[in-house]
């Protein structure tokens, strides 16, 4: 199912409740959101109720349906790795519920996106291993449809071009991010001839098991194989080498969306809004990159 159904009369009611979907609770990312949307509605009579897809869009139709069961006055969201089909939240916006996306977000639907500029990011951290010495740079991310992975892919091969670095779909590694996939992804890495000696890896959790995984066959980090990462995880600071990350301000973004989302709910701004607010974000240079300063003179 795609789309609500069943749908009650919220007009005219206000429950004083925000819903809230996002696609996991065990990121540091979406808890550090979740942090910034609570402080965002404090003060405002507003009460949250959170759900979650679990990452399939099935289950995040469900949470919708719940919530306009519920009839929440207002949604904000961020889309599972599946979503594609937004009729769910167009309904939302036809019952004069506002919507506000934060991170993966949905240009089909007339509301407001919270996001950072990923396609700036996967160029910065790209270009950061190339000018670490990197000539053979592989990328390690999930689904190029969502649009999150999608603008990072992007920036990563613009840097490429930018730089004359060739590529080829060998290097292209696709998984699910979850926790196998690092371990996955570092088996394929040992496996190709000639080996990269740069990696971007669009997860910090996945970057880290990437590495313990390369580490432990006797691959050097970042003598062999620079490495960044995304999300700026507290796992970054903890593994050795600490790990070069984009920082992903969670709480900012979350906190951005709760007030866009009252904005809405206050009458100062209308249901129908269609706005993109970009989060400032860059890069953050670790150990697990500096492979320059590793070289033999």
């Amino acid at each position: 199912m795609s789309k609500i159904e069943c749908m009650p009369d919220n007009k005219n009611l206000s429950n004083k409740t925000i819903g809230v979907i996002v696609h996991k609770l065990d990121s540091y990312f979406i808890t550090s959101a979740l942090k910034g949307i609570e402080e965002g509605i404090a003060g405002s009579g507003y009460e949250l109720i959170v759900t979650h897809s679990q990452e399939m869009m099935g289950k995040e139709v469900a949470n919708a349906q719940l919530l306009f069961d519920n009839r929440v006055d207002g949604v904000i969201a961020s889309l599972s790795v599946e979503t594609m089909d937004l009729r769910h939240f167009a309904a939302f916006i036809k019952e004069g519920v506002p919507v506000v996306f934060f991170d993966r977000v949905g240009e089909t639907v007339d509301s407001d996106r919270i996001v950072i500029d990923n396609t700036r990011c996967g160029y910065l951290a790209t270009e950061h291993l190339i000018r670490q010495g990197c000539k053979r740079i592989a990328i390690i991310t999930s689904n190029p449809e969502r649009n999150v992975y999608g603008d990072r892919y992007r920036g990563f091969r613009a840097a490429l071009d930018a730089y004359g670095v060739p590529f080829n779909g060998e290097v292209l590694i696709l998984g699910d991010h979850d926790k196998e996939a690092g371990v996955d992804a570092a088996g394929r890495i040992r496996r190709m001839r000639p080996m990269p000696d740069g990696l971007f890896i669009t997860n910090d959790l996945e970057a880290a098991r990437c590495m313990h995984a390369l580490k432990e066959a006797g691959i050097r980090v970042p003598e062999d194989i620079a490495i960044v990462g995304f999300n700026n995880d507290p796992i970054g600071r903890l593994i050795v080498p600490t790990l070069t990350t984009i920082d992903y301000p969670g709480y900012e973004m979350g906190k951005t969306a709760a007030a866009k989302l009252l904005d809405h709910l206050s009458g100062r701004r209308a249901v129908t809004g269609n706005q993109t607010t970009i989060i400032p974000s860059g890069l953050i240079v670790r150990d697990s990159s500096l492979r320059a300063m590793h070289a033999i003179v």
